[in-house]
C-alpha cells in the first residue's frame, strides 16, 4: 500500500512540475501582451518627464492607490477606446480620483514628448465633469531606457510594427507603496470592478486576472492566425486534478482503517 501510495505521489509531482513548467513557459513567451507581476515593487530609479518638462521619479509619484496605463497618444488603434474606457469609469465612480487615488498614463513611445502629453490631458479634462483630474490623472513621457524598464518592470510587452506599434490593454493597479496588485485588462471597466481594485490596492492586497487561465487554455495558431483551444493541455491538468483526487482518497481510506 506504501509503495502505491508513493508512485502515486511520485507521477502527481511530475505531472505537477510539467504543468507549472508548460504555464511558465507560455506566459513568459509573449512577445506582445501583459505579464502579471504582482506583490513586485516598481523600482526606484524609473525616472520620467511630467506635463512641466521635469524629470521626476515615477516611484516618488505614488503615495496613494495608483491605476497606472500605458499607451502612445498617436496610437490609431486600441489606445483611444483605453482612455475613453478610464474617463468613463473616472466619470462613474464614486471614488474621488486626486483624494482616493489617481491615475497615471505613461507615453511608451519615447519619441513623443511633454507637450503631446499635455494636449492629450487636456482632452479627457474635458470628458470629465466635477473630478479633479488636473491633480489625479498625470500624464508622463520617457526616453527609451527609462521606458523599457518602466514596461519591463509593470509586465507590460509590445512590439513595433513599422511606424506603430502592438500592444495590449491594461489597467495596471498599485498600492500606495508602490506595489503591483492587479491587472484590469480590457477597454471596458464596472465602477464596481475599478472600486474594488482601489480598494485593495489600498490595503495592499494583490490578485491575479482570469487571463492566466485563459492563456493556458488557449494557443496561437500561426495557419489560421487566431487561438484555439488547446485540448492536450486542458486533458493533462484534468488528468492531474483526477490523480490528486485518488491520492487523497487513499490517503483518507489507509487513515480510516488504520482507526478502525
Amino acid at each position: 500500500m506504501k509503495l502505491k501510495l508513493t508512485i502515486s505521489f511520485l507521477l502527481i509531482l511530475i505531472t505537477s512540475l510539467s504543468f507549472s513548467q508548460d504555464v511558465k513557459d507560455l506566459y513568459y513567451d509573449m512577445e506582445v501582451g501583459v505579464i502579471e507581476n504582482l506583490n513586485d515593487t516598481i523600482p526606484q530609479d524609473i525616472q520620467l518627464t511630467n506635463e512641466a518638462g521635469e524629470l521626476i521619479f515615477l516611484k516618488d509619484q505614488i503615495d496613494k492607490p495608483t491605476a497606472i496605463v500605458f499607451v502612445y497618444f498617436r496610437c490609431p488603434g486600441i489606445c483611444s477606446p483605453l482612455m475613453d474606457g478610464l474617463a468613463d469609469v473616472i466619470q462613474k465612480s464614486d471614488l474621488e480620483i486626486a483624494k482616493d487615488y489617481q491615475v497615471i498614463t505613461i507615453s511608451f513611445d519615447p519619441k513623443e514628448t511633454y507637450d503631446l502629453a499635455v494636449k492629450k490631458k487636456n482632452n479627457y479634462k474635458s470628458l470629465i465633469k466635477g473630478k479633479n483630474t488636473q491633480e489625479g490623472w498625470k500624464f508622463y513621457t520617457g526616453d527609451s531606457l527609462n521606458i523599457a524598464k518602466a514596461t519591463k518592470a509593470l509586465g507590460f510587452r509590445y512590439k513595433k510594427v513599422g511606424n506603430e506599434y502592438t500592444h495590449a490593454a491594461t489597467v495596471i493597479v498599485t498600492s500606495p507603496d508602490g506595489k503591483i496588485t492587479r491587472y484590469l485588462n480590457g477597454t471596458y471597466f464596472l465602477p464596481f470592478e475599478f472600486k474594488l481594485a482601489i480598494m485593495e490596492a489600498s490595503k495592499g492586497q494583490a490578485g491575479p486576472t482570469i487571463n492566466k487561465i485563459l492563456q493556458y487554455c488557449y494557443s496561437y495558431d500561426p495557419v489560421g492566425q487566431a487561438y484555439v483551444l488547446n485540448i492536450t493541455k486542458i486533458t493533462g491538468a484534468i488528468i492531474l486534478i483526477m490523480g490528486l483526487i485518488v491520492f487523497l482518497l487513499l490517503v483518507f481510506v489507509k487513515t480510516k482503517r488504520k482507526q478502525q
